[in-house]
């Protein structure tokens, strides 16, 4: 599952993508009703169709419908998501991220969540995951 996509995705296969993996298995009624702007029933049928030939999603026929899924496991999708913004945005630099991460929203964070960036920070340094 961790194949590399050769096509990256566009804007509107992004969010096709996201509500797909955010509803965990979807038809493209059930993606037209869960995204904002969305397009028509056969544009987003081809789109999810792309996302299906880029490796995003895989479908199962169940009677008349198709009925999509993500192709990757969501950790796999989100630690490529942020390797491609890291490499993009940030020249690599994890700190650089979190830097900007924290000045989001105000500079508000959670005491729990400050808490919980210094427990993985301090796993990190040790040599564990977490």
């Amino acid at each position: 599952m961790s194949k590399r996509l050769v096509d990256e995705p566009g804007k509107r296969e992004r969010q096709v993508a996201e509500a797909v993996f955010r509803l965990g298995e979807a038809s493209v009624a059930d993606v037209l009703a869960s995204i904002p702007d969305a397009p028509g029933y056969s544009a987003l049928r081809a789109t999810m169709n792309n996302l299906v030939r880029k490796g995003l999603l895989v479908y199962r026929k169940e009677g008349k419908r198709f009925v999509y899924r993500p192709a990757v496991e969501p950790e796999t999708a989100r630690k490529s998501a942020l390797q491609r913004l890291l490499d993009t945005y940030f020249e690599n630099s994890p700190a650089a991220a979190v830097s900007t991460l924290l000045t989001l929203h105000g500079g508000e964070i959670r005491p729990e969540e400050y808490e919980e960036l210094s427990r993985l920070i301090d796993a990190r340094r040790q040599g564990g995951r977490s």
